[in-house]
């Protein structure tokens, strides 16, 4: 039911192709609004870094394509259906060099800034060896606080970290189910939310969550985030709904247009059908929704076009395109055994 998506692609293997203008047709093809967040590596596992050499790039070679994607792709006009966001991979998995520079690039070209943040203890302990400092503080010296930036799961901040977050406006994109699922930890939501941080909800990739889908990680949010406080009253429904919406409009620096129901925002809406059994005896609608089982999807439009009827996509053929991912799917999995 996503109108509007992110993604962080980041892996871009010599010889692969157009990997960009793949994505941004596929997106054009669902009829779903695009902030492709291009992504880059060029920190090898021969120089310490994270991935294997085959999957990185140069520094020179990862800013002209990402320079070269912003000058095709990126459309900053209100209403649009694709932008281009400037995202290195990682602490661990990029050069400062290739750090500075993207937000030097993002800032000429007046994109958004996205990369991964404070996800693991071992980011942290990386870099401070290397750094001699903690990711913030590597980020803020890197230029990478800002409006302009967001950073997904930012789950291992102390309170000068989220001060320093609150201080420059940059946003946290809030991944519960991968955070949980790979065990990296418990994001302090209502602390960011009470230093006015602004937080969007995000699913991670298909790495470290097989639900790619939005409802899931309302409910998680809801149930990890008042866990990891040990307080029932840590996080309402209505907040979390909140993140869902106005917040991934704001990270995304689209809070003018999209997000909410009121008068000069897009048609962007969604409507769950709550009638049925497993929500008939719940008072609240939000809780409902938040907490009780996954509500079908009766209409979702973008910009007043409907993209999903009665919980089927519209514009493509799920099963046609179901039973070609399987295939694809597999073609790898062999691919990858022979290797």
């Amino acid at each position: 039911s996503e109108m509007c998506i992110r993604d962080h692609h980041y892996i871009f293997p010599r010889g692969a192709g157009d990997l960009v203008a793949a994505e941004v047709s596929a997106a054009a093809e669902l009829g779903v609004r695009l902030t492709l967040a291009r992504g880059s590596m060029d920190l090898g596992s021969s120089d310490g870094g994270l991935p294997p050499d085959f999957a990185v790039e140069s520094t020179k070679d990862a800013l002209l394509a990402t320079e070269g994607a912003i000058d095709a792709y990126h459309d900053p006009s209100f209403g649009s259906m694709t932008r281009i966001a400037v995202a290195p991979c990682s602490p661990f998995s990029v050069t400062t060099q290739l750090m500075k520079e993207s937000a030097e690039l993002a800032r000429r070209k007046g994109v958004r800034l996205h990369t991964h943040g404070s996800e693991t203890v071992q980011e942290d302990q990386f870099c401070r060896e290397r750094f001699g400092m903690g990711p913030t503080d590597y980020f803020e010296s890197t230029g990478w606080l800002g409006e302009d930036v967001w950073m997904a799961h930012c789950i291992h901040m102390d309170d000068a970290d989220i001060a320093a977050f609150a201080r420059t406006g940059t946003g946290v994109g809030h991944c519960p189910s991968s955070n949980a699922r790979v065990a990296a930890g418990i994001a302090r939501v209502p602390a960011l939310l009470a230093a006015g941080v602004p937080v969007g909800l995000g699913v991670d990739g298909t790495a470290s969550n097989e639900s790619g889908e939005l409802h899931t990680e309302l409910r998680n949010a809801l149930l990890v985030g008042r866990l990891g406080t040990d307080d029932p009253a840590a996080l309402t429904a209505r907040q979390v709904l909140r993140l869902a919406t106005r917040g991934g409009a704001r990270v995304l620096g689209r809070d003018a247009e999209l997000g909410s129901v009121e008068p000069g925002k897009l048609a962007d809406l969604v409507l769950w059908k709550l009638d049925g059994i497993g929500h008939s005896t719940i008072a609240d609608p939000v809780a409902a929704l938040v907490l009780g089982a996954a509500a079908p999807v009766t209409l979702s439009l973008v910009g007043g076009r409907p993209v999903v009827e009665d919980g089927r996509l519209t514009t493509v053929d799920e099963a046609a395109v179901a039973r070609a991912a399987r295939a694809e799917s597999r073609r790898l999995a062999e691919i990858a055994a022979s290797a």
